[in-house]
């Protein structure tokens, strides 16, 4: 008695996996796709907010659409004490700030990045934990720091203040990034006659634009919307920054001013705006001449 043998093509398998594997990656970006969408709405509704509301006179909390649009909110705050003077004083207070930062986060991160020294772990680690300390932790001292030299209501002062406290995460991402400058290319400026500044100026720097443009922005930014520290440092209303005079728009019996808010919002976000456009044409370089060290 013979009996037939049925053999199952060899290709259903793999199709049928394939068509799972398939399944899968149609689930999965169905679901990355729905995620997004979801934090892009949580992005949106606010800045959507603030747009509807800088021009309507009536605005409250709620996303509306304006019954009558009008620049009334823009016309009130367009004046020097409101919105001119204290974005002029974050301008000086932070762009001040971040060229000491950075500066200083340069010189420092140098020395870490390219020699080795017994301290340097150690370093290292206490600029990591430094850059988790909350700043309202020592604020208490500062300020008693600040009245015995003669510092308080002082742009000067606030501006170092605010810089060295913002050194150990700029020396952090700036370390990070010169590590990934290849040391032989500047060890031929050595050999060129190029002293160790000379080199770090003209060779190290050029070399890792996009990483300073990265601790730039971040450093500036972190600065801009910083309330705590100028609030505690400067007391003349003319030395206020833009951070602190927002809460000139809430009224001693809570009410706030929300369309002026809004409008000045608005103005607000200009300059950190501004910043990101002039140096995020860096941030997609990449190192360029990184393949020139090969040979």
């Amino acid at each position: 008695m013979s009996a037939t043998t049925r053999t199952r093509p060899q290709g259903d398998a793999p199709t049928a996996t394939a068509s799972k594997q398939g399944s899968r990656a149609r689930s999965a970006h169905v679901a990355s796709t729905v995620v997004m969408i979801i934090i892009g709405l949580a992005f949106l509704v606010p800045l959507l907010w603030v747009v509807l509301a800088s021009f309507d006179t009536e605005a409250s909390l709620s996303v509306a659409w304006p019954d009558r649009w009008s620049l009334g909110n823009f016309s009130a705050i367009w004046n020097a004490e409101t919105t001119f003077r204290p974005l002029l004083n974050s301008l000086i207070l932070c762009g001040g700030a971040t060229v000491v930062t950075m500066c200083a986060a340069i010189l420092c991160a140098y020395p870490m990045s390219r020699f080795r020294f017994k301290a340097k772990r150690s370093l290292l680690l206490t600029i990591i934990f430094s850059t988790g300390l909350p700043i309202t932790a020592i604020m208490i001292p500062v300020y008693s720091l600040f009245v015995q030299v003669n510092l308080i209501d002082s742009m000067f002062g606030a501006i170092l203040f605010l810089g060295a406290s913002s050194l150990p995460y700029a020396i952090f991402l700036t370390k990070g990034f010169m590590d990934g400058v290849p040391i032989e290319i500047e060890e031929s400026a050595w050999t060129e006659g190029a002293g160790v500044l000379r080199a770090l100026w003209s060779v190290v720097i050029p070399l890792m634009r996009s990483g300073l443009a990265v601790a730039t922005i971040f450093t500036f930014v972190s600065m801009w919307g910083n309330f705590f520290v100028p609030f505690m440092l400067l007391l003349s209303p003319e030395n206020l920054p833009a951070a602190v005079t927002l809460y000139t728009f809430s009224s001693q019996y809570g009410q706030v001013a929300y369309g002026q808010l809004a409008a000045f919002s608005i103005f607000y976000s200009l300059p950190v705006v501004a910043l990101y456009l002039f140096l995020g044409r860096n941030l997609g370089k990449g190192f360029a001449a990184a393949g020139g060290v090969k040979g």
